[in-house]
């Protein structure tokens, strides 16, 4: 017989046929005479019960012998039964043991540390997993809506030599004999790939060795990014806008049971996220977005950062996300196009509920003489690198890209845990990741 997934045998057509599923003891309850079981595997749950009349000795005895996550394989009955979750229930005739399992060591109170030591068993909560396949959608859909509208994906260099922005914030690592960092972004191989290419993206780990320990800061993250030859930052805007409406849309028909199992956890409904797709996005300058901070009591000023204090006081003024253009030069990248009034032609998209910025992008700057005199103001021209016995500057090949046949080009970097968190309305981003990567003791497993 057919070994099936829990949600395939859900149906009326196996009502009163045996069926065969495997899976891992979720709850159990021993009532003398029956055993009740509900088994998990990665599709879903149902009950299972072991009747003590119906069963020979051995079925019997290896039935009262599991623990929680214990692992098994029954066949039996397929019933229905309203008491049951699911509304189906399994009468087991027959039982094959892998694991009768251990004491299990998490009960589900735990506090953070506990659940860190155990984060490789504690990824079996359900709800976890139901964040894990609405990960997995909205990559899937975000990938489907780029290959659909005609770009290509393409796997730049994870070990780098220079930096995309800060040289502060890179990991530094051995590479042989010389000095190389773990990338922060693709963005730079990105451009180069326009050339060939004109429309890429990659999906890549990212690291950045930044010191904050915040609620939506990962050091090591899933980075969508994406470039293009002859797109304005207009262009890019409306790219992503259209393609996170379509992830999430398709992600909400797709993963609608995920969804609710979530509500009870984290209070997301899918009404909210679809209000984020039927409505248009919202477009404002940093000078704007200064001034209403202002308005609203904040103690900043123009030429100021915004932190999540203030993206998060920013984004409840909207019930949709909202793309913040026209940044001053001085708090953005080097890379980035200068508009000429000390702007820079850029955006954040800041996710709404206060959650804050998931994206940066920006029109880059395509003009060789104006890049090459930022190089130099920022001092990255003293960053060197050897190539065969010569010695020169890491950026060479950056500026290479504007001495032969240099286009208009523009690019964004969506952080993939934090589109997650605001997605899933979870309240921090380690929920995001099986393993995360924070400060502290957060390298175990």
């Amino acid at each position: 017989m057919k070994t099936l997934f829990i949600k395939d045998i859900l149906k009326e057509d196996f009502l009163g046929k045996e069926v065969s599923i495997k899976g891992w003891v979720y709850r159990m309850r021993d009532m003398k005479d029956k055993v009740f079981f509900v088994i998990r595997d990665s599709s879903g749950i149902i009950q299972a019960v072991v009747k003590k009349e119906s069963v020979d000795q051995k079925t019997w005895e290896d039935a009262t012998k599991f623990q929680i996550e214990g692992s098994l394989e029954v066949k039996g009955i397929l019933r229905k039964d309203e008491r049951a979750p699911g509304g189906y229930e399994i009468e087991v005739k027959e039982i094959k043991v892998y694991d009768y399992g251990k004491p299990f060591p998490l009960k589900g109170d735990e506090d953070v540390d506990t659940i860190q030591k155990y984060r490789h068993l504690w990824i079996r909560t359900r709800w976890f997993t139901d964040v894990l396949k609405i990960k997995h959608s909205l990559i899937v859909h975000l990938r489907d809506w780029f290959i659909k509208d005609g770009w290509y994906e393409v796997t730049p260099a994870i070990l780098v030599g220079n930096a995309a922005e800060n040289t502060t914030e890179l990991f530094e690592v051995k590479y042989f004999e010389d000095k190389a960092y773990l990338s922060q972004s693709a963005q730079l191989y990105l451009e180069a790939l326009i050339f060939a290419l004109e429309k890429v993206y990659s999906l890549t780990p990212s690291f950045r060795a930044e010191l904050s320990r915040t609620k939506r800061h990962l050091h090591e993250y899933w980075h969508f990014e994406i470039e293009a030859a002859w797109y304005h930052v207009e262009d890019i805007i409306k790219v992503m806008e259209e393609s996170l409406k379509y992830s999430i849309e398709k992600t909400i028909e797709e993963r609608k049971s995920e969804f609710e199992e979530l509500k009870s956890i984290t209070g997301r409904d899918i009404s909210e996220l679809k209000q984020f797709v039927e409505k248009p996005w919202k477009v404002i300058t940093y000078k704007d977005a200064i001034k209403k901070l202002q308005d609203l009591g904040v103690n900043i000023k123009y030429g100021d950062d915004f932190g999540s204090d203030e993206e998060r006081l920013l984004t409840e003024q909207f019930d949709v996300p909202v793309f913040v253009t026209h940044y001053p030069r001085e708090v953005k990248a080097f890379y980035m196009y200068e508009v000429g009034d000390g702007t820079v032609k850029n955006f954040d998209l800041l996710a709404p509920e206060g959650y804050g910025e998931i994206i940066g992008g920006s029109e880059r700057e395509w003009r060789y003489d104006i890049l090459h005199k930022k190089i130099e103001e920022w001092g990255l021209d003293k960053f060197k690198v050897k190539v065969g016995n010569e010695e020169i500057s890491a950026y060479e090949w950056y500026e290479d890209l504007r001495r032969y046949g240099s286009v208009p080009h523009s690019g964004m970097g969506l952080g993939i845990e934090r589109f997650l968190r605001w997605i899933c309305k979870l309240d921090h981003i380690r929920d995001t990741q099986p393993f995360p990567r924070l400060r502290g003791s957060w390298l175990y497993p």
